[in-house]
């Protein structure tokens, strides 16, 4: 298998290298040592406030750049305030919005210098307290963990691509509602941001856990880049071993000719994956031998006899930006992003019979659930539509929308004989689910541009529909053999409207008050559940439907944030936020089973209530700062998906409102050039959350192994670990080489309200890790670049339910046009 899966992706790299070879004048990307055309904001200059009717076509032609890309005023409050480091200075919707929340961000340039960078997500792998629940390289499940939320946590953070919201905000879950980081190429990716907490305005109640933003690179000139990387990883574990090779190739062009600018990317991922999902036992099956004697996460003994999730995934991805300027101070962009996935599954069994020798499955049925095959195409679109006159008035438009133009996945029915599948089976669709954004904002500046006050305000809708029924088939692989019978059905729609607003006060030069407030109305329809009951073979015995009821809610969210500058080095930062978090369709009305594991929703949820406040303490330099953030968060109505052990070997995962939980803690983060000698920078972070259930009465839970009725309040929050800390160093002796070393941990986890899965490093638990990382960066010529890394260097094995990888060898090659 070692040699099968090599000589494949061997043979992809040289097959794309030389297309790329031959089409080289199409497809690009920016070097390690960026060209011209990179728009890693400057230090930007306050310019003088200036009437529309100044700037002449002229003059507008002097920056190509959209207007939420081109350098912005400094004013004093602002962090980073004369820093030489580009990503030092706050994100472009920061200034132009004076967003209250202090932020952190990385350039592409930084990122190609110190991160093995495969993976869009990859990007923020070293910021202080985010962690990306990254399973293996092209992971379509990636979930952004914050400080204070977890991996099963995909509605309570935003993330945004320029204008284009990708989160999937269809649910809150790790699985199908995890952001589409796909649709983005890694070659295409500008900067990237991230603003803590839900303190502005401007953003929906899912900003609980914060705002990550990520914009493209435009260009100002002819541009084209291309990279290839390989990655390999080593893999034993119980009883497989085997090493896993994935090869991607991604590639970015694009030119600005008069008003119209344009960049096109793309990017092509083959990867084999170590098994993500295991096949456990409550005994060993008699009569077979292979087995691996095992417990499950609560302590009851689940015997590993298999693997589940053993896939092969071909990604192709494909995006489409187009800025125009409708006049000197108004610009339109169109975004267009396509995404396709074939992915497909083939379980491996430990076991063999002791009378023939052979291979078995033992009639072990979920091994059926883990042999699909599963094709995937989604397509994005956004317009926008904003003016940038740094006058009286700004104006921003907006509209986006989403669709699963195909989701199918195909499985068989169950298991037969040795190692056979049943001829029928099941196809589960998504197709026709999809969402639409649409937001309209304005900015007054009553006092001209930089005055005492900024105005801001905004109307927000948008709408979520879930289409997910499950039909049989006569064989399983075939999606044109569905008998058009049912097994399940799971459909519904939210939708939600809001109006805002925001006024940023400077009451004194160095003193800032920002006030504001989001009126919000959601409202739950259109759900319906069918399910049902078949014997062994298939065949349906008993239906049922249910309607549920429709839900409605109105709530309002207040924000204030105080910040004060006792000198240009330090910066003090105060702010509070309430956030209304609404149910997402697929917590109300998704029931499905994936391996072992049943998902079943509540249509009678109710919307989280959030109280978050911090306190921010900076000390900022031209080449680096340091922040101490103090914060406490409260959440009314939690709505937290709880995993329960049906038995040994299978689970249950429901959701439902916690009354009350609490976290707070304290974050220390910094990042400094030259620390003692020229080119070494340090960068860390260390957090601490101390989170606790204060108060849930619908609690009736049991210990699985002494059946002893159990408490949920005082213990954990599931999902969030106590500790999180990375540490890294970065040494450019000159401008052709650049050295990596970073390590992340993370404290333990629980997964359960009652924190009653004790039991570590094993499948299913959620485990603590130390990982450390290397990447060295050379630039070769002006045109090549080289990487090679390794991540995981020491080999960690380690649970997040999921196992994670091991060792894995980079190598990477980049040419710029």
């Amino acid at each position: 298998m070692l040699r099968c899966h090599a000589r494949r992706g061997v043979s992809v790299v040289a097959v794309q290298a030389a297309l790329l070879a031959s089409s080289s004048g199409v497809f690009a990307q920016s070097s390690a040592v960026l060209p011209p055309v990179t728009v890693d904001a400057p230090a930007a200059v306050k310019p003088k406030p200036r009437k529309p009717s100044v700037q002449t076509t002229a003059a507008r032609g002097l920056s190509s750049k959209p207007a939420s890309e081109r350098a912005t005023p400094i004013v004093t409050g602002e962090q980073g305030a004369g820093s030489t480091r580009p990503s030092l200075e706050p994100p472009a919707a920061v200034a132009r919005y004076q967003l209250p929340q202090r932020s952190v961000g990385i350039t592409a340039k930084e990122v190609d210098e110190t991160i093995n960078l495969k993976d869009p997500e990859d990007a923020v792998k070293y910021m202080p307290s985010l962690f990306v629940r990254k399973r293996n390289d092209g992971d379509n499940q990636a979930v952004l963990a914050t400080r204070s939320w977890g991996v099963n946590s995909s509605a309570r953070t935003l993330i945004y691509y320029d204008d284009l919201l990708i989160s999937a905000l269809i649910g809150n879950n790790n699985t199908n509602s995890s952001p589409r980081w796909n649709l983005i190429s890694p070659e295409a990716i500008g900067r990237v941001d991230y603003l803590n907490g839900p303190f502005a305005a401007a953003y929906p109640g899912n900003s609980i856990g914060g705002v990550l933003l990520i914009s493209s690179k435009m260009p100002d000139k002819p541009f084209a880049v291309a990279k290839e990387t390989v990655s390999v990883m080593p893999w034993i574990q119980y009883g497989t071993k085997d090493t896993y090779v994935t090869s991607q190739t991604s590639a970015a062009a694009g030119n600005r000719d008069g008003k119209l600018s344009w960049l096109v990317s793309a990017n092509y991922l083959d990867s084999y994956q170590q098994p993500l999902t295991y096949t456990t036992s409550a005994t060993i099956p008699a009569g077979t031998i292979g087995a691996f004697p095992a417990k499950n996460k609560v302590g009851q003994e689940a015997d590993v006899v298999g693997t589940g999730v053993l896939a092969h995934s071909q990604q192709t991805s494909a995006n489409l930006r187009l800025a125009y300027d409708l006049s000197p101070l108004v610009q339109a962009t169109y975004s267009l992003g396509i995404w396709n996935n074939h992915q497909v599954s083939d379980p491996q069994t430990y076991l063999r019979s002791t009378a023939t020798g052979l291979p078995t499955f033992n009639g072990i049925t979920t091994f059926a659930n883990a042999k699909y095959i599963w094709d995937q195409t989604h397509m994005s679109n956004a317009v926008v539509i904003k003016s940038d006159t740094k006058g009286i008035f700004d104006f921003d438009l907006s509209a986006s929308s989403y669709n699963y133009l195909e989701d199918t996945q195909l499985n068989p029915y169950t298991v037969t004989s040795g190692v056979g599948f049943s001829q029928n089976g099941k196809i589960q669709h998504m197709d026709g689910t999809n969402w639409q954004n649409a937001d309209a904002k304005g900015i007054w500046r009553p006092f001209g541009y930089g005055g005492a006050h900024e105005v801001s305000f905004g109307v927000h809708g948008d709408r979520y529909r879930l289409e997910n029924p499950t039909y049989g088939s006569t064989v399983w692989y075939q999606a044109s053999t569905s008998t058009g019978q049912v097994y399940a059905n799971s459909q519904g729609e939210t939708r939600t409207g809001a109006l805002w607003f925001q006024d940023a006060w400077k009451l004194q030069p160095n003193l800032k008050l920002t006030l504001g407030g989001r009126l919000e109305t959601w409202q739950a329809l259109d759900g319906q559940n069918i399910v049902t009951l078949a014997n062994g073979a298939g065949v349906i015995t008993s239906s049922f439907t249910k309607n549920q009821p429709g839900l409605a809610s109105t709530n309002f969210s207040p924000k204030a944030s105080l910040s004060y500058d006792p000198n240009k080095d330090w910066n003090i930062t105060v702010n509070f936020g309430e956030a209304n978090r609404y149910p997402t369709v697929l917590e109300l009305y998704q029931n499905v089973t994936v391996g072992n594991t049943i998902t079943v929703a509540n249509p009678f949820l109710k919307p989280e209530q959030d109280f978050t406040g911090e306190l921010n303490v900076e000390r900022h330099w031209n080449d680096g700062r340091v922040r101490l953030t103090l914060f406490r968060e409260r959440t009314n109505d939690a709505i937290i998906a709880q995993t329960n052990m049906i038995n040994a070997t299978q689970s249950a995962t429901t959701f439902s409102n916690v009354d009350a939980i609490r976290m707070q803690g304290v974050e220390l983060s910094a990042d400094k050039d030259n620390v003692i000698i020229e080119g070494l920078q340090v960068f860390g972070s260390v957090t601490y959350v101390d989170s606790k259930i204060l108060a849930d009465a619908g609690w009736a839970g049991r210990d699985p192994l002494t059946n002893v009725p159990t408490t949920a309040v005082g213990k954990r929050v599931p999902y969030v670990p106590d500790w999180r800390a990375k540490f890294g160093v970065t040494y450019r002796p000159n401008e052709n080489w650049a050295y990596t070393v970073a390590a992340r941990y993370s404290g333990k986890q629980y997964s359960t309200l009652d924190n009653t899965d004790r039991i570590s490093h094993v499948y299913g638990a959620f485990d603590n890790f130390f990982v450390v990382d290397l990447k060295i960066h050379y630039n070769a010529t002006k045109n090549f670049a080289f990487d090679f890394g390794i991540d995981n260097l020491f080999n960690e094995q380690y649970f997040l339910f999921h196992p994670f990888p091991g060792r894995t060898f980079v190598l990477a090659g980049k040419y710029t046009f």
